[in-house]
């Protein structure tokens, strides 16, 4: 991805590397809403060892304020664990993640993203509707752990 790193005054987006990866699980427990099978160091890891691009972190004077993994498998742009720090939250993070995560699928080909949003979070609701997404009712996910 040629242009990360994005820096403004203070805020810098840029690829996560295999030393982030205990970082971002604590970042993920005090920010996150809910839990993913994948939160662990070996989920993270695989993550990065497959697309070192997908996972992007903001950071703001040198401390994590922000992730969003920015998946695309050739046919689909997901994204997903779109986090902020609640003391780091309506200072334009999301946005300038959404953006580089934009961006990201718009080199690789992408032409629409899918996001991964709790239903009871509320407060991330507001935040894709604020950068253009919308709810689409008729889909529901369906899974089944291995």
């Amino acid at each position: 991805m040629s242009e990360l790193p994005i820096r403004s005054a203070s805020l810098a987006i840029r690829c996560a590397t295999p030393a982030d990866i205990s970082g971002v699980l604590r970042f993920w427990g005090e920010a996150a809403e809910g839990t993913s099978v994948s939160d662990d160091y070996d989920g993270v890891a695989g993550l990065i060892s497959r697309d070192p691009e997908a996972l992007l972190l903001a950071e703001r004077d040198g401390v994590l304020a922000g992730t969003v993994i920015a998946g695309f498998d050739g046919w689909r742009c997901s994204a997903y664990r779109l986090a902020v720090h609640p003391d780091h939250r309506r200072r334009g993070v999301a946005t300038a993640l959404m953006d580089a995560a934009e961006q990201r699928f718009i080199s690789l080909g992408g032409r629409r993203v899918d996001a991964m949003v709790l239903e009871a979070n509320e407060t991330a609701h507001h935040t894709w509707a604020a950068a253009g997404y919308h709810r689409e009712n008729h889909w529901r996910r369906w899974v089944k752990p291995l």
